[in-house]
């Protein structure tokens, strides 16, 4: 695209897309069916979003590969073959480059490439964004798929860069391969890369010291190879296997057992037998076991107990077992799945370290010190997260109407109309963005129906021959209404989780995520169908 005219030396398009994830590349598709001249820029140096940085031992995806898959091309289900239940990382990216090559999209994404700021023109109605490099580009529309979990934390441990050992982060692994063979290994963080590094790093490690702040509940994935005739029966109606992961809640777990009744209308005995099924049957299904269990304290109550016992029945000593116990509600933090994490503790050379009343104090050149015990460590691992869901937009300087910045209209909490849109900020859509099903749906299933929603929006403003749509301020306090009575009739809540920020020190604590997948899609049907209600849209050229 050739530089604009005059003085402003931007390059121009139709729209920007930031990320090249699985939101950037179908984002880039469909606005590219759109007849639109797209741009992508990606901070990395390949696609794949968040499985291309976390390439850490043992990482998967904990929604099964038949699910965690687009399903917006027949032709890409039918060809593409999985090989086990829960895909690698490695199995993962391999799939976003063969999408990447498949649909030609790599021509139209610019890598390496990191957005430092987007700032909205008025009176062009347009978007300039500038990148680290300081290249500027302008279009109309700017689309941020930027990740629901891809703005990496640091703990401020006090004397952080002291330590001499080798130092990995999760969020962030190297491509080259790590020997942890005969080393004094320390992993910080037992959230979900956590609890699928440590099984993976003590195989090979000499001693493995697990520092845990806050256990977390887990559940086996029951990883397999996938057969012929598995895939074969899915792909036969690959969209009806979606339609009915999305009538199940979450886009995911068509092929799991039904969903009983409230847990206080099931007997303890019929109880107990479908929690075992549904624990040998692997995966996150215990939790859906009884319709109410992740609204009901008492039947939470139910699953959480249950899965307490398993860990008692799993893990050796019974001090060990107690602190890696949660005294949380089940499913109020993101449940993890694992293979062999609690298993990993019955090894003579792994050790659980308790931090939650004796923080880590500092790091030394030789390791770390807690509760004035020196800690020997050659290698220490941090498995500490993301900002969630706000964390990659907010360290962007995004600035609307006005020049007001995102980071002063989310000062109190993320405010978004449909997770979609932000008042105050034309023509900027979010994928997945705060008060939308996102972390808690199948996020390929959130992707596809939220590109879908913004392409469709878009060709209904050229159509129209309108200059711009803005969520209006009443929408979008009525929405973050909605999100949080939807919040607080849940056990959400109730945890200090990243769902509602409390892992960054200082930031809002706001439920982000609003609860069922499948009644999103139909207020996002009935706003359409009411002609984008909620948004103003402006006539002019478009």
């Amino acid at each position: 695209m050739p530089p604009g005219n005059g003085s402003d030396p931007a390059r121009r398009f139709d729209a920007l897309v930031v990320g090249a994830g699985f939101a950037g590349l179908y984002a880039l598709h469909r606005l590219r069916g759109l007849g639109l001249s797209v741009r992508v820029l990606e901070a990395g140096s390949g696609v794949g979003g968040t499985w291309y940085w976390n390439r850490y031992p043992g990482a998967r995806c904990d929604i099964e590969s038949l699910d965690y898959s687009y399903s917006f091309s027949d032709e890409l289900a039918r060809e593409w073959e999985w090989t086990e239940r829960y895909a690698t990382q490695a199995e993962i990216l391999r799939y976003a480059e063969h999408v990447a090559d498949r649909f030609e999209l790599r021509r139209d994404i610019s890598f390496d490439t990191r957005v430092v700021s987007a700032v909205f023109d008025e009176r062009a109605s347009e978007w300039t964004l500038t990148t680290e490099a300081g290249d500027r580009l302008r279009a109309p529309f700017c689309v941020m798929a930027t990740g629901c979990l891809s703005a990496p934390l640091e703990p401020d441990f006090a004397d952080r860069d002291a330590f001499s050992g080798e130092l990995y982060y999760t969020n962030r692994w190297p491509h080259e391969p790590v020997d942890f063979t005969g080393k004094r290994v320390g992993v910080i963080g037992t959230g979900s890369s956590g609890i699928q590094a440590i099984p993976e790093i003590a195989k090979t490690a000499g001693s493995l010291s697990v520092f845990q702040r806050t256990p977390n509940f887990s559940f086996p994935a029951r990883n397999e190879p996938l057969s012929d005739e598995e895939q074969g029966a899915v792909k036969a109606d690959y969209r009806g296997h979606r339609q009915r992961g999305i009538e199940r809640g979450g886009g995911f777990g068509a092929r799991w057992a039904p969903v009983l009744g409230p847990a206080a209308d099931v007997p303890p005995g019929e109880q107990r037998e479908a929690l075992e099924e549904r624990w040998e049957g692997g995966g996150l299904a215990v939790l859906s076991c009884f319709e109410d269990a992740l609204a009901n304290p008492e039947a939470n109550a139910v699953v959480a107990e249950f899965v307490r016992e398993k860990i008692a029945g799993v893990v050796d000593d019974p001090e060990t077992a107690a602190l890696l116990s949660p005294d949380t509600m089940v499913g109020c933090k993101r449940p993890c799945l694992d293979t062999g994490y609690f298993e990993t503790f019955n090894r003579p050379n792994v050790r659980l370290v308790d931090i939650s009343e004796a923080p880590i104090e500092r790091l030394t050149p030789k390791g770390l010190v807690t509760d004035g015990v020196d800690h020997p460590l050659d290698v220490l691992v941090l498995a500490t997260g993301f900002d969630a869901m706000t964390g990659a937009l907010l360290r962007m300087d995004v600035r609307g109407r006005g020049g007001r910045r995102l980071a002063d209209a989310w000062r109190e909490g993320p405010r978004t109309y449909l997770g979609l849109a932000v008042h105050g900020f034309p023509n900027l859509f979010l994928v997945t963005g705060p008060g939308s099903p996102s972390v808690l749906s199948n996020m390929m299933a959130a992707i596809e129906q939220h590109v879908d929603w913004i392409t469709g929006c878009i060709a209904h403003l050229r159509e129209r021959g309108a200059r711009s749509i803005e969520a209006t301020r009443e929408a979008e306090a009525a929405w973050i209404e909605d999100v949080s009575e939807l919040a607080d009739a849940s056990i959400y809540p109730t945890c200090n989780s990243w769902y509602v920020g409390a892992n960054v020190p200082g930031k809002p604590r706001v439920f982000m995520v609003y609860l069922g997948l499948a009644g999103y899609i139909e207020r996002c049907n009935e706003i359409v169908a009411k002609g984008y209600e909620g948004f103003a849209l402006s006539p002019g050229g478009a």
